[in-house]
C-alpha cells in the first residue's frame, strides 16, 4: 500500500475516532441485508422472464424492460443518491430508499399489466439508488482503522452471492408460489430492516452538498433513449427514424449533460475523472464486464425456458455454476492484479470471456444444454469475475486517495448502466430467437458477445495502465 499521502490522515483518523458503537456488527449485518436485496433483484428477474410474459403477454421489447429499467435507474442515479445522502443523512436516505424499494416491490409482484409492472421497476431502480451509495457511507462511517477494512470486505461479498443467490431463489420461487413472489419476498425484509434500522443505526448530522439535479436527470435520460433505440432496432431495422430518433435523442442529452457538469458549482460526475486512465480503463472494463454477465443470464434464461422448455428452477440451476464461476475468477483475478498486474489480468480475463462464448455462438434447438451451454457460460464467467476485479482496483487504485471517491461513483455507474445497454444490445440481435422459437437468433447474440469480449481484450492492451495497482482504501463497488 503507498502511503505517499496518506500517512498523516490516518494518524488524524485515529486521534479523532469515536468511541465504537457496540452494536456496529449488528446493524453491518441490517446494512448487508439491504443491499443484498438490491444485489439479488439484478439477476432474480431473470429466472422469471417467461413466466412473466406468459402472464401478462409481454414481448421481447418489454422483457427487455423489465430488466434494464431497474439498472436504468439504479446506475443513473446513483451518484445522485450519494449527495443526497450527505445532504440529508444517510440513515434518513437509507430509510427513504428502502421504503420506496419496499413499496415498489410490492406494486411490481401485484403488477396486472405491463405498465404497471415496469412502473414498479423503475421505483425499484429509485430506491436502490437511494439506498445502496447511503448504506455504504453508513459502514464507513461506523467503523475506523482495521475494523472498517473486515466491514468492508463483508460489503464486497455481498456482489457475489447476491448473484448467486439471485439464479437459485428466481428459479424456486418462480416454480412454487409464482414469479410475484420474486418481488413478494423483498416486502417482509423491507418492513423487517424499515423497524430495525433506526435502532441500531444512530443518526449523524448532514454536510452541506449541492444537488445536481439537472445532471441526473440528463444522463437518465440519454441512456433511457439510448436503450430504447437499441430495443426498437430488433423490430424495425436500424435504418428507420423510431431507432434512429431515440439514438440520436440519447447523443444531444449526454451532449448536455457534459455541458452542465462542465458549468456546475456541483457537479454530479466530475469529468475530468475520465482524463485519468486509470479511471477511464476502470470504467471501460466494468462497463463491458457487466454487459456481458447480465447479458449471458438474460440470453440463457430465455434460451433455456423458451426454446429448450426448462422449468424455472431447473434453469437457475443451471445458472448456479456461473455464479460461482464469477466468484472464483474474482478470487484469482484478485491475486494476479497483484502478482502480474491489471494490463494482463484484464487482457486475460477478457480472453478466457471470449474463449467461453465461441462454443455459444453454435447453439440449436437439439443437444443437451448442459454440454452445449453450461461449460461456455462457466468459461467466460470465469474470465469476467477477473475483470471486474481488475476494474474495481484500476480505478481505484491508481488515483489518490481524496479522489477515490469520486472515482469509485464513476465505476459504480458503468456496473449498472452496462447491464441496461448489455441486455438491449442481445435482445436486438436475438429478436428472431424470442418472435421464431429459433436458435439462430440466440447464436448470433452470443457471436455478439464473443467479439466484445475480443475487442475488449485488444483494446485493454492500450487503454489499461501497465504496473501492479496501490490500494487506497477507497470505498468499494458492489
Amino acid at each position: 500500500m503507498t502511503h505517499s499521502t496518506a500517512g498523516a490522515p490516518h494518524t488524524a483518523e485515529h486521534a479523532h475516532q469515536p468511541p465504537a458503537d457496540p452494536r456496529r456488527w449488528a446493524a453491518l449485518a441490517l446494512i448487508c441485508l439491504a443491499q443484498f436485496m438490491l444485489i439479488l433483484d439484478v439477476t432474480v428477474v431473470n429466472v422469471a422472464l417467461p413466466d412473466m410474459a406468459a402472464d401478462l403477454d409481454l414481448g421481447r421489447e418489454t422483457l427487455t424492460w423489465v430488466v434494464t429499467a431497474y439498472t436504468l435507474c439504479f446506475g443513473g442515479l446513483i451518484l445522485l443518491g450519494g449527495r443526497l445522502a450527505d445532504a440529508f443523512g444517510a440513515r434518513r436516505t437509507v430509510l427513504a430508499g428502502l421504503a420506496l424499494f419496499t413499496a415498489a416491490s410490492l406494486v411490481t409482484g401485484l403488477a396486472g399489466n405491463a405498465p404497471t409492472l415496469l412502473g414498479g421497476r423503475i421505483g425499484q431502480g429509485v430506491g436502490a439508488a437511494l439506498l445502496s451509495p447511503a448504506a455504504l457511507s453508513l459502514v464507513t462511517t461506523t467503523f475506523h482503522g482495521p475494523e472498517r477494512n473486515k466491514a468492508l470486505g463483508v460489503w464486497a461479498a455481498i456482489g457475489g452471492t447476491g448473484s448467486a443467490a439471485g439464479v437459485i431463489l428466481g428459479g424456486a420461487l418462480t416454480d412454487g408460489p409464482g414469479w410475484q413472489w420474486v418481488f413478494y419476498v423483498n416486502v417482509p425484509v423491507g418492513l423487517l430492516l424499515l423497524a430495525a434500522l433506526p435502532v441500531l443505526v444512530p443518526a449523524r448530522a448532514p454536510q452541506p452538498a449541492r444537488l445536481d439535479i439537472p445532471g441526473a436527470l440528463l444522463v437518465t435520460t440519454g441512456t433511457a433513449a439510448l436503450i430504447y433505440g437499441l430495443v426498437k432496432a430488433g423490430d424495425t431495422g436500424w435504418s428507420d427514424a423510431s431507432t434512429l430518433l431515440p439514438l440520436a435523442g440519447a447523443a444531444v442529452a449526454y451532449a448536455a449533460f457534459a455541458a452542465v457538469e462542465r458549468a456546475g458549482r456541483a457537479p454530479l460526475m466530475d469529468l475530468r475523472m475520465f482524463t485519468r486512465r486509470s479511471v477511464l480503463a476502470g470504467a471501460f472494463l466494468m462497463l463491458i464486464a457487466t454487459a456481458l454477465l447480465i447479458a449471458f443470464f438474460f440470453l440463457g434464461s430465455v434460451y433455456l425456458q423458451h426454446l429448450r422448455g426448462f422449468s424455472p428452477l431447473r434453469t437457475g440451476l443451471v445458472f448456479l455454476p456461473v455464479a460461482v464461476a464469477t466468484a472464483v475468477g474474482a478470487h484469482l483475478g484478485s491475486r494476479l492484479v497483484g502478482r502480474i498486474g491489471s494490463r494482463p489480468t484484464a487482457v486475460v480475463g477478457m480472453a478466457v470471456a471470449a474463449a467461453g462464448t465461441i462454443p455459444l455462438t453454435r447453439l440449436s434447438e437439439t443437444g443437451s444444454a448442459y454440454t452445449g451451454l453450461m461449460p461456455g457460460f462457466v468459461i467466460a464467467s470465469l474470465g469476467l469475475g477477473a475483470v471486474f476485479v481488475t476494474a474495481t482496483t484500476t480505478a481505484l487504485a491508481m488515483v489518490e486517495h481524496q479522489e477515490a471517491g469520486l472515482a469509485s461513483g464513476v465505476v459504480n455507474t458503468f456496473h449498472e448502466v452496462g447491464g441496461s445497454i448489455g441486455v438491449a444490445v442481445v435482445s436486438t440481435v436475438a429478436a428472431s430467437g424470442f418472435e421464431r422459437g429459433s436458435a439462430g437468433g440466440f447464436a448470433d447474440a452470443f457471436v455478439v458477445c464473443a467479439v466484445t469480449a475480443v475487442v475488449a481484450a485488444v483494446l485493454a492492451l492500450g487503454l489499461v495502465p501497465r504496473g501492479r495497482p496501490r490500494s487506497t482504501g477507497a470505498p468499494l463497488v458492489h
